[in-house]
């Protein structure tokens, strides 16, 4: 039986922004959709799958361990200032306190989730950079015509 979702290794094309040292492996489309777009994106100097570590306390267990984020990147934005960013892909359902209320699985995961996310926060800005969650609406986006 094939998994619901894609995965795979992702061929690099530009390997001179990738910092990691192999190829990387999705374990969805939209990291596969993301990984293509930190690779093809001129403002995307830098990108990395999986190369952060962050202490955390999972709430569900109480044991201290780590958080590794999906993406790490560097890029210029629109003013041309340089930008660091770790990056969180998740399914819209995983990150909403609303959508906690529908299973015991699906309160679990917003709660460990939310733990991480707090801190990744606090570990970026330590650190001075942005942490942001991405789910299908940010990748699968119709901007809005002008």
């Amino acid at each position: 039986m094939r998994p619901r979702w894609a995965s795979g290794q992702y061929d690099i094309k530009n390997p001179e922004k990738y910092l990691g040292l192999k190829s990387p492996r999705y374990r969805s489309s939209w990291e596969q959709v993301f990984m293509r777009f930190c690779d093809d994106n001129p403002s995307v100097a830098k990108w990395a799958f999986e190369s952060i570590k962050i202490p955390f306390q999972n709430p569900l267990t109480g044991r201290h361990t780590v958080y590794v984020p999906d993406f790490f990147i560097q890029y210029n934005n629109k003013n041309g200032k340089a930008v660091a960013e770790v990056i969180e892909i998740k399914p819209k359902k995983q990150t909403l306190v609303d959508a906690a209320q529908k299973s015991i699985s699906t309160r679990a995961a917003v709660a460990l989730n939310h733990a991480k996310w707090e801190a990744a926060t606090k570990w970026c800005r330590q650190k001075g950079i942005k942490f942001r969650v991405i789910t299908e609406d940010d990748i699968f986006h119709s901007p809005a015509k002008r």
